[in-house]
Protein backbone atom coordinates (compact mmCIF):
# COMPACT_ATOMS: atom_id res chain seq x y z
CA UNK A 1 0.00 0.00 0.00
CA UNK A 2 1.36 3.40 -0.94
CA UNK A 3 2.03 6.16 1.72
CA UNK A 4 2.08 9.51 0.49
CA UNK A 5 2.43 12.98 2.78
CA UNK A 6 -0.45 14.63 4.24
CA UNK A 7 0.60 18.43 2.90
CA UNK A 8 3.12 19.60 5.13
CA UNK A 9 1.86 18.38 8.23
CA UNK A 10 5.37 15.68 8.22
CA UNK A 11 1.98 12.91 8.43
CA UNK A 12 2.58 9.42 6.22
CA UNK A 13 -0.89 8.34 4.95
CA UNK A 14 -2.03 5.08 3.13
CA UNK A 15 -3.64 5.73 -0.03
CA UNK A 16 -6.50 3.95 0.86
CA UNK A 17 -7.86 5.24 4.06
CA UNK A 18 -10.45 3.17 6.64
CA UNK A 19 -14.11 4.93 6.95
CA UNK A 20 -15.13 3.66 10.78
CA UNK A 21 -18.63 5.43 9.89
CA UNK A 22 -19.98 2.73 8.52
CA UNK A 23 -19.01 -0.10 11.13
CA UNK A 24 -20.57 1.90 14.05
CA UNK A 25 -24.08 2.29 15.19
CA UNK A 26 -25.51 4.79 12.43
CA UNK A 27 -24.99 2.23 9.84
CA UNK A 28 -23.81 -1.87 10.34
CA UNK A 29 -24.34 -1.35 13.90
CA UNK A 30 -20.92 -3.84 14.53
CA UNK A 31 -19.85 -4.46 17.88
CA UNK A 32 -16.91 -3.32 18.99
CA UNK A 33 -14.77 -6.96 18.66
CA UNK A 34 -16.50 -7.39 15.32
CA UNK A 35 -16.12 -3.96 13.82
CA UNK A 36 -12.20 -4.30 15.93
CA UNK A 37 -12.09 -7.38 13.42
CA UNK A 38 -12.58 -5.32 9.64
CA UNK A 39 -10.33 -2.72 10.92
CA UNK A 40 -7.42 -5.53 12.03
CA UNK A 41 -8.03 -6.69 8.59
CA UNK A 42 -7.49 -3.52 6.55
CA UNK A 43 -4.35 -2.76 8.66
CA UNK A 44 -2.52 -5.95 8.30
CA UNK A 45 -2.97 -5.18 4.74
CA UNK A 46 -1.04 -2.08 4.86
CA UNK A 47 -3.71 0.44 5.62
CA UNK A 48 -2.35 2.75 8.00
CA UNK A 49 -4.70 5.50 8.50
CA UNK A 50 -8.36 5.51 10.09
CA UNK A 51 -10.76 8.44 9.59
CA UNK A 52 -13.49 8.42 12.23
CA UNK A 53 -15.72 11.05 14.56
CA UNK A 54 -17.33 11.47 17.81
CA UNK A 55 -20.79 11.36 16.20
CA UNK A 56 -20.00 7.69 14.56
CA UNK A 57 -19.67 5.91 17.82
CA UNK A 58 -16.50 3.90 16.64
CA UNK A 59 -14.00 4.90 19.37
CA UNK A 60 -14.25 1.40 20.75
CA UNK A 61 -14.16 -0.38 17.53
CA UNK A 62 -10.91 1.40 16.76
CA UNK A 63 -9.63 0.53 20.27
CA UNK A 64 -10.53 -2.82 19.84
CA UNK A 65 -8.49 -3.38 16.29
CA UNK A 66 -5.61 -1.30 17.60
CA UNK A 67 -5.02 -3.99 20.22
CA UNK A 68 -1.84 -5.89 20.10
CA UNK A 69 -1.03 -4.22 16.68
CA UNK A 70 2.28 -2.93 16.57
CA UNK A 71 2.47 -0.79 13.42
CA UNK A 72 2.09 2.95 13.07
CA UNK A 73 -1.19 4.16 12.63
CA UNK A 74 -2.77 7.50 11.91
CA UNK A 75 -6.53 8.51 14.03
CA UNK A 76 -7.94 11.29 12.39
CA UNK A 77 -11.17 12.08 14.44
CA UNK A 78 -14.18 15.07 14.23
CA UNK A 79 -16.17 17.09 16.25
CA UNK A 80 -18.79 19.67 15.64
CA UNK A 81 -18.24 21.25 19.14
CA UNK A 82 -17.80 25.24 18.30
CA UNK A 83 -16.65 26.02 22.14
CA UNK A 84 -13.41 26.22 23.23
CA UNK A 85 -14.05 23.67 26.43
CA UNK A 86 -16.58 22.11 24.31
CA UNK A 87 -13.96 21.09 21.39
CA UNK A 88 -11.10 20.47 24.57
CA UNK A 89 -13.47 17.81 26.28
CA UNK A 90 -14.15 15.83 22.64
CA UNK A 91 -10.57 15.68 22.35
CA UNK A 92 -9.53 14.43 25.94
CA UNK A 93 -12.63 11.76 24.85
CA UNK A 94 -11.18 11.16 21.99
CA UNK A 95 -7.67 10.07 23.76
CA UNK A 96 -9.18 8.19 26.57
CA UNK A 97 -11.60 6.13 24.34
CA UNK A 98 -9.46 4.95 21.43
CA UNK A 99 -6.34 4.51 23.93
CA UNK A 100 -3.89 7.24 22.75
CA UNK A 101 -1.46 10.06 24.79
CA UNK A 102 -2.76 12.11 21.13
CA UNK A 103 -5.22 11.94 17.65
CA UNK A 104 -2.97 12.97 14.69
CA UNK A 105 -5.54 14.57 13.02
CA UNK A 106 -8.55 16.52 14.83
CA UNK A 107 -10.96 18.97 12.75
CA UNK A 108 -13.64 21.21 12.48
CA UNK A 109 -16.78 18.51 11.66
CA UNK A 110 -18.71 19.50 8.78
CA UNK A 111 -17.97 23.19 8.06
CA UNK A 112 -20.83 24.34 5.82
CA UNK A 113 -19.45 28.16 4.90
CA UNK A 114 -17.70 30.88 6.19
CA UNK A 115 -20.11 31.69 8.62
CA UNK A 116 -19.50 28.39 10.18
CA UNK A 117 -15.97 28.80 10.31
CA UNK A 118 -16.00 31.84 11.64
CA UNK A 119 -18.42 30.99 13.86
CA UNK A 120 -15.99 27.56 15.20
CA UNK A 121 -13.12 30.05 15.76
CA UNK A 122 -13.26 29.59 19.40
CA UNK A 123 -12.87 25.64 18.87
CA UNK A 124 -10.03 25.93 16.66
CA UNK A 125 -8.55 28.15 19.47
CA UNK A 126 -8.24 25.18 21.12
CA UNK A 127 -7.48 22.57 18.92
CA UNK A 128 -4.04 25.16 18.41
CA UNK A 129 -3.49 24.97 21.81
CA UNK A 130 -3.59 21.08 21.82
CA UNK A 131 -1.44 20.96 19.09
CA UNK A 132 1.54 23.08 21.08
CA UNK A 133 0.98 20.33 23.37
CA UNK A 134 1.16 17.62 21.39
CA UNK A 135 -2.02 16.57 21.89
CA UNK A 136 -3.21 16.54 17.82
CA UNK A 137 -0.51 16.77 15.18
CA UNK A 138 -2.54 17.91 12.77
CA UNK A 139 -5.82 20.81 12.76
CA UNK A 140 -8.14 19.86 10.09
CA UNK A 141 -11.45 20.43 7.97
CA UNK A 142 -14.36 18.49 6.91
CA UNK A 143 -16.73 19.76 4.23
CA UNK A 144 -19.45 18.66 1.14
CA UNK A 145 -18.51 22.48 -0.19
CA UNK A 146 -16.45 24.42 -2.22
CA UNK A 147 -16.74 27.38 -0.51
CA UNK A 148 -15.10 25.67 2.89
CA UNK A 149 -12.35 24.02 0.67
CA UNK A 150 -11.35 27.49 -0.53
CA UNK A 151 -11.35 29.38 2.73
CA UNK A 152 -9.54 26.66 4.61
CA UNK A 153 -6.72 27.02 2.27
CA UNK A 154 -6.53 31.13 3.81
CA UNK A 155 -6.50 30.40 7.68
CA UNK A 156 -2.54 29.31 8.41
CA UNK A 157 -4.11 27.37 11.60
CA UNK A 158 -5.70 24.65 9.19
CA UNK A 159 -3.23 21.93 8.15
CA UNK A 160 -5.61 19.52 6.56
CA UNK A 161 -8.97 20.00 4.42
CA UNK A 162 -11.25 16.38 4.32
CA UNK A 163 -13.56 17.35 1.55
CA UNK A 164 -16.51 15.53 -0.29
CA UNK A 165 -15.16 14.23 -3.75
CA UNK A 166 -16.86 11.61 -6.15
CA UNK A 167 -16.67 11.40 -10.19
CA UNK A 168 -20.34 12.64 -10.48
CA UNK A 169 -20.03 15.41 -7.90
CA UNK A 170 -22.68 13.59 -5.80
CA UNK A 171 -23.00 15.97 -2.57
CA UNK A 172 -20.76 18.82 -3.02
CA UNK A 173 -23.70 21.34 -2.36
CA UNK A 174 -22.77 24.16 -3.67
CA UNK A 175 -20.92 23.65 -7.23
CA UNK A 176 -19.78 20.83 -9.37
CA UNK A 177 -17.25 18.49 -9.49
CA UNK A 178 -15.19 20.61 -11.73
CA UNK A 179 -15.53 23.45 -8.74
CA UNK A 180 -14.02 21.24 -6.25
CA UNK A 181 -11.27 19.68 -7.66
CA UNK A 182 -9.93 23.49 -8.55
CA UNK A 183 -10.59 24.38 -4.62
CA UNK A 184 -8.66 21.41 -4.15
CA UNK A 185 -5.83 21.71 -5.71
CA UNK A 186 -5.52 25.23 -5.07
CA UNK A 187 -5.93 24.37 -1.39
CA UNK A 188 -3.03 21.46 -2.08
CA UNK A 189 -1.34 24.35 -3.60
CA UNK A 190 -1.49 26.44 -0.50
CA UNK A 191 0.21 23.22 1.64
CA UNK A 192 -2.50 21.49 2.82
CA UNK A 193 -2.93 18.10 3.14
CA UNK A 194 -6.17 16.59 1.67
CA UNK A 195 -7.69 13.48 1.95
CA UNK A 196 -11.53 12.38 0.28
CA UNK A 197 -14.50 11.15 0.62
CA UNK A 198 -17.58 9.66 -0.51
CA UNK A 199 -15.48 8.41 -3.64
CA UNK A 200 -18.95 6.25 -4.02
CA UNK A 201 -21.24 8.83 -3.55
CA UNK A 202 -22.93 7.54 -0.59
CA UNK A 203 -23.05 3.75 -2.60
CA UNK A 204 -24.27 5.64 -5.98
CA UNK A 205 -21.44 4.46 -7.86
CA UNK A 206 -20.57 1.09 -6.07
CA UNK A 207 -21.72 -0.09 -9.23
CA UNK A 208 -19.21 0.76 -10.97
CA UNK A 209 -16.81 0.98 -8.04
CA UNK A 210 -13.20 0.18 -9.59
CA UNK A 211 -14.08 2.72 -12.49
CA UNK A 212 -14.79 5.03 -9.24
CA UNK A 213 -11.54 4.39 -7.69
CA UNK A 214 -9.60 4.64 -10.71
CA UNK A 215 -11.05 8.14 -11.58
CA UNK A 216 -10.29 9.44 -7.70
CA UNK A 217 -6.84 7.84 -7.71
CA UNK A 218 -5.88 9.81 -10.59
CA UNK A 219 -6.15 13.29 -8.47
CA UNK A 220 -2.48 13.39 -7.45
CA UNK A 221 -3.50 16.34 -4.67
CA UNK A 222 -5.38 13.93 -2.76
CA UNK A 223 -3.05 12.25 -0.45
CA UNK A 224 -5.79 9.69 0.88
CA UNK A 225 -9.37 8.46 -0.14
CA UNK A 226 -11.50 7.19 3.19
CA UNK A 227 -13.50 4.59 1.74
CA UNK A 228 -16.72 3.04 4.60
CA UNK A 229 -15.82 -0.75 4.73
CA UNK A 230 -17.91 -3.11 6.37
CA UNK A 231 -16.33 -6.51 5.70
CA UNK A 232 -12.98 -7.89 5.08
CA UNK A 233 -14.05 -8.84 1.98
CA UNK A 234 -14.74 -4.97 1.17
CA UNK A 235 -11.38 -4.67 2.75
CA UNK A 236 -9.59 -7.20 0.35
CA UNK A 237 -11.65 -5.74 -2.56
CA UNK A 238 -10.60 -2.17 -2.03
CA UNK A 239 -6.80 -2.84 -0.83
CA UNK A 240 -6.86 -5.03 -4.18
CA UNK A 241 -7.64 -1.94 -6.50
CA UNK A 242 -5.90 0.80 -4.31
CA UNK A 243 -2.72 -1.10 -4.37
CA UNK A 244 -3.59 -1.18 -8.58
CA UNK A 245 -4.05 -4.88 -8.87
CA UNK A 246 -7.22 -6.33 -9.95
CA UNK A 247 -9.86 -7.64 -7.47
CA UNK A 248 -9.05 -11.89 -7.40
CA UNK A 249 -12.77 -12.85 -8.68
CA UNK A 250 -14.33 -14.04 -5.53
CA UNK A 251 -13.34 -10.92 -3.78
CA UNK A 252 -15.54 -8.92 -6.53
CA UNK A 253 -18.57 -11.52 -6.31
CA UNK A 254 -18.14 -10.75 -2.25
CA UNK A 255 -18.75 -6.68 -2.98
CA UNK A 256 -21.03 -7.29 -6.26
CA UNK A 257 -24.82 -6.16 -6.54
CA UNK A 258 -24.11 -4.64 -2.51
CA UNK A 259 -26.68 -1.54 -2.19
CA UNK A 260 -27.04 0.36 0.64
CA UNK A 261 -30.00 2.33 1.11
CA UNK A 262 -31.52 4.42 3.88
CA UNK A 263 -34.37 2.75 5.68
CA UNK A 264 -37.52 4.77 7.58
CA UNK A 265 -39.05 2.49 9.84
CA UNK A 266 -42.98 2.64 10.35
CA UNK A 267 -42.72 3.94 13.24
CA UNK A 268 -41.93 7.52 12.50
CA UNK A 269 -43.33 10.10 14.45
CA UNK A 270 -42.70 12.46 12.03
CA UNK A 271 -41.02 15.08 14.30
CA UNK A 272 -38.77 16.62 11.93
CA UNK A 273 -35.36 16.73 12.95
CA UNK A 274 -33.83 14.22 10.87
CA UNK A 275 -35.23 16.79 7.63
CA UNK A 276 -33.48 19.71 9.70
CA UNK A 277 -30.32 17.56 10.47
CA UNK A 278 -29.98 16.12 6.77
CA UNK A 279 -27.15 17.87 4.88
CA UNK A 280 -28.16 16.68 1.65
CA UNK A 281 -31.64 18.22 1.94
CA UNK A 282 -32.65 14.30 1.18
CA UNK A 283 -35.64 14.03 3.52
CA UNK A 284 -39.05 15.79 3.72
CA UNK A 285 -41.87 15.33 5.79
CA UNK A 286 -45.14 13.88 3.98
CA UNK A 287 -48.22 13.07 5.46
CA UNK A 288 -46.50 13.53 9.17
CA UNK A 289 -43.97 10.84 7.86
CA UNK A 290 -40.07 11.13 6.58
CA UNK A 291 -39.49 10.16 3.18
CA UNK A 292 -35.83 10.32 1.62
CA UNK A 293 -35.40 10.95 -1.77
CA UNK A 294 -32.77 8.47 -2.28
CA UNK A 295 -31.05 9.96 -5.26
CA UNK A 296 -30.32 12.61 -2.94
CA UNK A 297 -29.00 10.83 -0.23
CA UNK A 298 -25.66 9.96 0.34
CA UNK A 299 -25.92 7.52 3.36
CA UNK A 300 -23.70 9.21 5.97
CA UNK A 301 -26.19 8.52 8.59
CA UNK A 302 -25.85 11.62 10.23
CA UNK A 303 -30.08 12.08 10.65
CA UNK A 304 -30.50 8.86 12.76
CA UNK A 305 -28.06 10.56 15.04
CA UNK A 306 -31.03 12.61 15.91
CA UNK A 307 -33.63 10.35 15.90
CA UNK A 308 -35.40 9.73 19.17
CA UNK A 309 -37.01 6.77 18.09
CA UNK A 310 -34.48 4.84 16.42
CA UNK A 311 -36.48 4.63 13.07
CA UNK A 312 -33.92 5.71 10.34
CA UNK A 313 -30.54 3.51 9.90
CA UNK A 314 -28.60 2.53 6.80
CA UNK A 315 -28.73 -1.14 5.92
Amino acid sequence: MELRSLGKTGIQVSRLGFGALTIGPLQAGLSSEDGGRVIRVALDAGVNFIDTAELYGTYSHIRAGLNGFDGDVIIASKSYAYEYQAMEQSVHTACSEIGRDYIDIFSLHEQTSRLTLKGHRPALDFLVKAKERGLVRAIGVSTHTVEVVRAAALIEEIDVIHPIINKAGLGILDGTVDDMLAAIDDAASAGKGIYGMKALGGGHLGQNAQQAFSWILNKANLASVVVGMQTPDEVAFNCAIFEGRKPLPEQVSAVAGKKRRLLIEDWCAGCGQCVARCPMSALTLEQGKAVVDQKRCVLCGYCASVCSEFCLKVI
